[in-house]
């Protein structure tokens, strides 16, 4: 209810700014020469730094007052270290890569420019704005008027520059192509052909060897576990959002599979989850069927200290990416 009110302030605030702001002159031939010195300036500044980092008096200017017939892609954010936002960091890096593609892009023209402000050096534009948090992205159109979808929310929407791009060009219909900054990955094709392969094999074994397996209730307690460690890895999640299965930086050159923060998650660090917890579940039940079964004393020991191994060092792992994810999360068990 409280992100409904926020955006529904935001348009209303935004469409009066755009629309009460008198306009620089009453006498079209010198609007005229204001616009074209203003977009001068901008392309000026452009050239130095992809992403303009304006302060309250310039976005007033080249953003609020009119004329402008140019739109405006700007970031709201806080870098300052106290502030202790580690999504922003990402965010900017993220944004700069969005902001490279267009410029070095076919359709780049003087009609859309990309801003960033920031909290402790700009906070009269966030209270005008009524943007209470960081990071996020507003679409201030040249002509039409904003709307809720010209907000680019990263509570709800994926932070990565490929979804940014996406929304940018929906939203000005300017960009031509492809975003072609990140190469994709297509890693993820072996692992799929190795699952399948696997699972078709065992079916028929299965099948091969006892066909009362249907009626067996560890097999429908291994199908359900696998459902239920699938699940909770983050499958539904990924599939709802189309995560890809990892990302290549561009400005730095490395494949990552684990994203380090806590509000996205790429394919391959599904895999991963599952994979820790698959041991875990394996550890607790060696575990267990030592403690209940009537086995030779010399296996049940073997099984007890597997599973003890196997619980605590996956389990320590399962911390530790937590912790990766989510910086202050305090717990940890042997490994940092």
């Amino acid at each position: 209810m409280e992100e409904c009110w926020w955006l529904q302030h935001v348009s209303l605030t935004v469409v009066a700014l755009m629309f009460m702001t008198p306009e620089a002159s009453a006498h079209p031939d010198q609007g005229q020469k204001v616009l074209e010195e203003k977009v001068r300036q901008l392309m000026d500044w452009t050239k130095r730094d992809r992403v303009m980092r304006m302060n309250t008096a310039a976005f007033n200017h080249f953003v609020l007052e009119k004329p402008r017939n140019y739109s405006v892609i700007a970031m709201f954010t806080a870098l300052q270290r106290f502030r202790s936002c580690a999504p922003c960091k990402l965010a900017v890096e993220e944004f700069q890569v969005l902001a490279g593609s267009w410029q070095f892009s076919s359709a780049f023209s003087n009609k859309v420019f990309f801003a960033m402000l920031d909290f402790d050096e700009s906070p009269e534009v966030f209270k005008t704005l009524q943007v209470k948090g960081g990071p996020v992205v507003l679409h201030l159109p040249a002509k039409s008027e904003f709307t809720a979808d010209d907000i680019y929310n990263f509570q709800v929407r994926d932070i990565s520059a490929q979804h940014m791009f996406t929304w940018v060009d929906d939203r000005t219909g300017r960009w031509m192509g492809n975003f072609t900054t990140r190469q994709p990955v297509h890693f993820h094709y072996p692992f799929k052909l190795g699952i399948s392969v696997a699972l078709i094999g065992g079916l028929v074994y299965v099948l091969k060897w006892k066909r009362t397996f249907i009626f067996s209730k560890n097999f429908w307690a291994v199908l359900a576990l696998c459902f239920v460690i699938l699940m909770s890895s983050g499958r539904m999640w990924i599939h709802i959002r189309g995560a890809p299965f990892a990302e290549s930086k561009t400005h730095t050159g490395q494949t990552h599979y684990i994203q380090d923060t806590y509000f996205f998650q790429y394919v391959a660090e599904m895999y991963i989850i599952s994979l820790f917890y698959m041991c875990i579940t394996l550890g607790m039940v060696l575990l267990s069927t030592a403690a209940t079964s009537r086995m030779n004393i010399i296996r049940r020991k073997i099984m007890s200290v597997t599973g003890m191994c196997l619980l605590v060092i996956f389990f320590s792992w399962l911390l530790s990416l937590v912790r990766l994810k989510y910086h202050v999360y305090p717990f940890r068990i042997l490994m940092n």
